[in-house]
């Protein structure tokens, strides 16, 4: 079992992580100048986050209208562990531990964007108790 209990831990962080990025000033425009519509596929438990960035609009579980343009596939943990920076994309996806679908080279150009975000998923999950999820 991974580190998330339940699909609803998976969107409070990861999902919210991508609602503070959404909201946050200057990073939510460069988001919304890419025109990338993302959604992540995780598993273990199965959930699904969909990123609106032109919008900035973010919609959890299987039921959103939003046509993605870049899919990813991985577990819940494989993105936790990326959102406190312990994981490089580039090379999760070369093993095989990341997978996607789409033009992933407009994915990747938001990588120095995404890092931003690192110190601020850490400090959620530690405001939340979650010493657990920091250090998996």
């Amino acid at each position: 079992m991974g580190v998330f209990t339940d699909e609803s831990e998976v969107y409070t962080y990861l999902g919210g992580i991508f609602e503070l990025a959404t909201k946050k000033d200057g990073l939510s425009d460069k988001l919304a100048g890419s025109g990338v519509v993302l959604r992540i596929h995780y598993t273990d438990p199965d959930s699904t986050i969909t990123v609106d960035m032109p919008n900035k609009e973010v919609e959890t579980g299987g039921g959103s209208t939003k046509e993605p343009n870049v899919e990813l596939f991985m577990t819940a943990d494989t993105g936790n562990r990326f959102w406190l920076g312990k994981v490089n994309l580039s090379v999760a996806m070369a093993r095989g531990t990341v997978r996607a679908k789409g033009p992933v080279p407009k994915l990747l150009k938001l990588i120095p964007t995404a890092k931003e975000l690192f110190p601020e998923y850490e400090k959620m999950l530690t405001e939340a108790g979650r010493d657990d999820l920091v250090n998996a």
